[in-house]
């Protein structure tokens, strides 16, 4: 089965002014190269890996000035989040730039919240768990290394250069039109719809070392992915119609027949 998934809601692109096409890729390619740099740097933020900043370093001050920042900063994650996925903002936002760098406008606005979010984070104190024994902790970090690597494939089980917006800068470099990726079942999807996320809550669930402050990011980051979820859901079903309401009474939301 086959149906164009909304992960890739870009319109189709008609031809675009030539001086556009190389800034256009070359844009393109800063804003998925600081998406890596970003994307690995959450795995080293959300594991306290030692000798940078993460969820739980740092001075420990005031309880209600830290959780006022932390929530804000959750916050402004989901807003950018749900806000540039929107079709209406698209529609404006490409009233003022070429629809090919759309995609990747949307990327660049997330790696600057999330840098936002590692930069001024601020630590809560208090240990909600803590093991110490080396066999379960080694564990449970693998298991988180297996969430994050969940994630990346399920990118490109959907079209990772798509998702990321470099497919779209790549066919406007070439003059060719931007046709959307036809979604097809293989792999995770077969079981779940949103493996992505899946993965997510692994990577930001399974640690031996759960801070107060590691909770409550994990905590914010999980609600926000329950309400995307939910909208993106109701959303793909106006658009798609059966074949997404059939798709979905045969798979698991997060998890195999669930």
């Amino acid at each position: 089965m086959r149906f164009n998934s909304r992960h890739n809601n870009n319109q189709p692109m008609t031809g675009e002014r030539d001086m556009s096409r190389i800034p256009g890729f070359a844009y393109g390619l800063v804003c998925y190269a600081m998406f890596l740099a970003v994307f690995l740097y959450l795995v080293a933020f959300i594991n306290d890996v030692p000798g940078v900043k993460t969820v739980s370093s740092g001075t420990v001050g005031p309880m209600g000035p830290a959780l006022a920042v932390d929530l804000a900063l959750i916050a402004l994650f989901g807003i950018q989040h749900s806000v540039m996925a929107r079709a209406g903002f698209k529609r404006w936002f490409t009233a003022f730039v070429p629809t090919s760098v759309e995609r990747s406008s949307y990327v660049l606005a997330t790696n600057i919240v999330l840098i936002l979010t590692y930069h001024y984070w601020q630590p809560l104190a208090g240990q909600i768990w803590k093991i110490d024994d080396p066999t379960l902790a080694t564990a449970l970090y693998a298991l988180g290394g297996l969430g994050w690597l969940m994630v990346l494939i399920s990118t490109f089980l959907t079209h990772h250069f798509d998702l990321f917006g470099l497919r779209q800068v790549w066919l406007n470099l070439l003059r060719r039109s931007y046709t959307p990726i036809a979604f097809r079942e293989q792999y995770f999807y077969r079981w779940i719809r949103h493996p992505m996320m899946t993965g997510l809550f692994i990577a930001f669930w399974a640690t031996p070392d759960m801070t107060a402050s590691h909770l409550l990011f994990s905590l914010g980051m999980t609600i926000y992915v329950f309400i995307g979820v939910h909208f993106e859901e109701r959303g793909l079903r106006e658009e798609l119609g059966q074949p997404y309401r059939d798709y979905a009474a045969r798979t698991g939301r997060f998890l195999p027949f669930a």
